[in-house]
This record gives C-alpha cells, sequence and structure tokens, in this order.
C-alpha cells in the first residue's frame, strides 16, 4: 500500500504500467477512522441512559448522579458489543495513519538544514510515533478489558492511554515545530499547531478536573462528583480525537493505493 499526493513534495517512486486495483482518498480515511468511536459513543451514551440509567449511574458511593461515564455505557450489554466494534474498525487505520505521518514529516525535512536540526526533528517525530503507539494499543486494552471485568488492569490501562495520549499531543507539537524550523516555513505549519496546541491545553486542563473530581467521588463520595468526573472525560476523549483528525489538514490531496507493476524511478534508470 501506498500513499499517492496529486501535489506537495515529489516522490520517489511513479505508477508505471500499473493497475490500481483500490485508491482510497487518504483525508477521507482519516475522517471514517476518527467516525467510527464517536458514532459509536453517541449511541451508547444515547442508549445506557433511556434504557439502562440504574445499571450507568450506579457507583460504589450510590450518591446522586446524571451523567455516566464512558466506562459505564461501553460495559454494559448491548453496547458493549458496539463500542468494540466500533474500536476495532478504528484501530487497523490509526496503525498505518500513525506510519504515514511519520514518513511524510520525515520527507519533507529539508536535507540542506543544519544537520543537528534535522536529527532533532527526526527524533520528536520517533517519539511521537511511538508514543501513539502505546495509546492506541492502551486504548484497545481499556477496550476489551472492561472495568466490570477486571477493575485493576483496566484502571492501569486507562492511566496509560491518558499519559501515552497527553505526551503523545506534545510531541507531535514539537515534531512539527521542529520539522518546520528544518524549513523555514512556521507560518505554513501556523493553522495546525495553533489547533493542536488550543487542544492540548483543553485536555491538560480537562485531565485535572478527571482527576480530581475522580478522588472526591472515590474517597468523598460527594454527590456529582463522579458526573463533573465523567464530563472531563468526555471532553478528553473529544479533544483527543479532534487532535487526531488535524492530520487532514496534511493529507489534503494524498491517497492510500493498492496496485500492481508499482516501480521505482531510481530502479528503472538503472535497468
Amino acid at each position: 500500500m501506498h500513499t499517492m499526493g496529486l501535489q506537495g513534495p515529489k516522490s520517489n517512486s511513479v505508477l508505471e504500467q500499473s493497475v490500481v486495483h483500490f485508491m482510497l482518498s487518504f483525508k477521507r480515511l482519516c475522517i471514517i477512522t476518527m467516525a467510527c468511536p464517536v458514532v459509536a459513543i453517541l449511541i451508547c451514551l444515547l442508549t445506557a441512559i433511556i434504557f439502562q440509567a440504574e445499571d450507568v449511574h450506579e457507583t460504589h458511593c450510590r450518591v446522586y448522579n446524571v451523567i455516566p461515564s464512558i466506562s459505564a455505557i461501553t460495559g454494559v450489554s448491548p453496547q458493549r458489543y458496539l463500542w468494540r466494534i466500533s474500536v476495532a474498525l478504528h484501530i487497523g487505520p490509526r496503525f498505518i495513519i500513525a506510519a504515514v505521518y511519520r514518513a511524510y514529516h520525515e520527507n519533507i525535512i529539508n536535507p540542506t538544514a543544519n544537520l543537528d536540526v534535522q536529527l532533532t526533528a527526526r527524533k520528536w517525530l520517533s517519539i511521537a510515533f511511538w508514543l501513539e503507539i502505546i495509546e492506541i494499543a492502551s486504548l484497545c486494552g481499556v477496550t476489551y478489558i472492561s472495568n466490570k471485568e477486571n477493575y485493576p488492569i483496566h484502571e492501569k490501562l486507562f492511566i496509560t492511554f491518558m499519559i501515552s495520549s497527553l505526551t503523545h499531543m506534545l510531541a507531535s507539537i514539537t515534531a512539527t515545530k521542529k520539522v518546520a524550523e528544518t524549513r523555514n516555513e512556521l507560518r505554513h505549519f501556523q493553522k495546525t499547531l495553533t489547533i493542536k496546541l488550543t487542544l492540548f491545553i483543553v485536555s491538560v486542563i480537562s485531565t485535572v478536573g478527571l482527576v480530581g473530581f475522580f478522588l472526591e467521588h472515590r474517597y468523598l463520595c460527594h454527590d456529582m462528583a463522579f458526573s463533573w468526573f465523567a464530563f472531563c472525560e468526555y471532553v478528553v476523549a473529544s479533544a483527543n480525537m479532534a487532535f487526531h483528525i488535524t492530520v487532514i489538514f496534511d493529507f489534503p490531496t494524498e491517497y492510500l493505493v493498492v496496485a500492481r507493476g508499482l516501480k521505482d524511478k531510481n530502479k528503472v534508470a538503472t535497468d
């Protein structure tokens, strides 16, 4: 599989005498990938509140709450099956998007820039890539090991997801800045960076609130504390998905291609 841009940096490969079996807009792939969990969460939330309110609002404190957590609405049946299917459809493309995002930015690093600046940019791209892989893996674990099945493991996976998500955001922002420095084109990336930084700040503030309200609920059992925790959880999830969908700004004309007869220019020239 290859991504092919109609504009932008020139690729080292061309389709010569090739047969294209499948071609999908990479931008569309990113949107569909992010839409899967969004739609699933909305369906799970609405159906759980309407039909299983007592189950999703139940906590160890047994105090008054109005907003169920994501774990609650995706842990009851049959919503859990919808959620697991949506995450299964979501995770596969996420690995492809992460790999392409890294390769795309490595390819636009200016080879004439200072070597140290180039190495720093590549280092941050690698850090962002591996943090995203950890985030995807922990999301998979949180999804398929529910809080009702094994709470200790679910809790640890959730913490891993939160930490990797926030650190990936920060690493991604830093990597984009470093790549821009090699080309002296920070203004070109300014729109994406502004959006990403805003979403990162929202995520940090919401995470602080999430932790605070969780501790208040866990140890003080105050009314509505768990609802505020759940609200912060939805904000964090929304900011996280919005952050990842910003990749469409980097891939406006690229395509995911499955083809036969793809040849390398350099190889053709030497044959």
